[in-house]
């Protein structure tokens, strides 16, 4: 891409024509047709592009409907995390390449267990949310689930489960998530992750109880949509991602309620080994690796 700008574009002061030479607002209007990070490496290129890719039109139309509650919600976190009150000012002296460069970062939020950033090609919401944000069955008795520090997960610690009869993981989110669809996933990984002389390993010893019956997951959202799936835990020492379900947002000025579970209440046997890491929430179709579905 490098040798074609450089043709089309021309240098400053080499005398050769080219989209250089064009008055800012008609790079502007070019810009705006591009994706963010096409737009971000053309402004490289020279003064032109840089104060015409700046423009705040440009990056309004590809900021979410309700960027304002976003970047307060942002903002909100980051503060009170420094012991700050909310900050109007800092919002307003923002100009929308800021916001949208705001959005895209991880932003935490509930104390440090949830997390939410802008996905740049879909222009929807991604969120995860830690394990110690969800509701888990014996999650006090440290006969049944301990959380252990392990540098694999975004939030330095996993729960485990050593051992139980009854599997019980619940969660909920209210948000405002901007209009699409999204996946749910469970992050979930078979074995206690460790290191042994610097390198990764798996302590499989402890798993047991996945092969009889599978885990069932749901979800569903205060307007009535609902999924459900199960899936056989399998392929231990691997992290993977498990489908529970899809759900649409239709309006991004209202609060969506969405409320998940991971269960496996069959009492007939125990079943062991497992690490709940997080819960994801994307807009459809962005990852493609590591997916379970039933």
């Amino acid at each position: 891409m490098g040798a074609w700008l450089s043709s089309v574009v021309g240098s400053e002061g080499d005398g050769v024509g080219g989209l250089g030479d064009l008055p800012e607002g008609c790079i502007a209007e070019v810009l705006r047709r591009l994706d963010a990070p096409d737009i971000c490496q053309l402004m490289q290129i020279n003064r032109t592009f840089l104060y015409a890719g700046s423009s705040d039109f440009i990056w309004e139309e590809k900021l979410p409907k309700n960027y304002g509650y976003l970047v307060k919600k942002a903002l909100e976190g980051e503060e009170k995390a420094e012991g700050l009150g909310a900050n109007t000012e800092k919002l307003r002296a923002f100009v929308k390449k800021d916001v949208y460069a705001l959005l895209c970062r991880r932003n935490s939020f509930d104390g440090g267990n949830k997390e939410f950033w802008l996905d740049k090609s879909t222009g929807g919401i991604c969120m995860q949310i830690s394990s110690k944000a969800l509701s888990i069955t014996g999650i006090d008795d440290r006969r049944y689930w301990n959380y252990i520090p392990i540098e694999e997960s975004r939030f330095g610690a996993v729960a485990y489960l050593v051992q139980i009869w009854w599997l019980e993981v619940r969660g909920e989110i209210e948000f405002p998530f901007p209009e699409g669809t999204y996946s749910l996933f469970f992050r979930l990984h078979l074995g206690k992750p460790s290191k042994r002389l610097g390198r990764r390993s798996c302590i499989t010893d402890n798993i047991h109880g996945w092969d009889l019956k599978p885990v069932r997951f749901q979800l569903s959202t205060l307007d009535g949509q609902q999924m459900q799936s199960k899936a056989y835990l399998a392929e231990p020492g691997v992290w993977s991602c498990h489908h529970v379900g899809d759900f649409v947002v239709n309006r991004s000025d209202e609060v969506t309620r969405v409320k998940f579970s991971l269960v496996q209440i069959d009492c007939t046997h125990t079943k062991g080994g497992l690490c709940v890491d997080s819960v994801l929430i994307e807009p459809k179709g962005l990852r493609q690796d590591n997916i379970y579905c039933a």
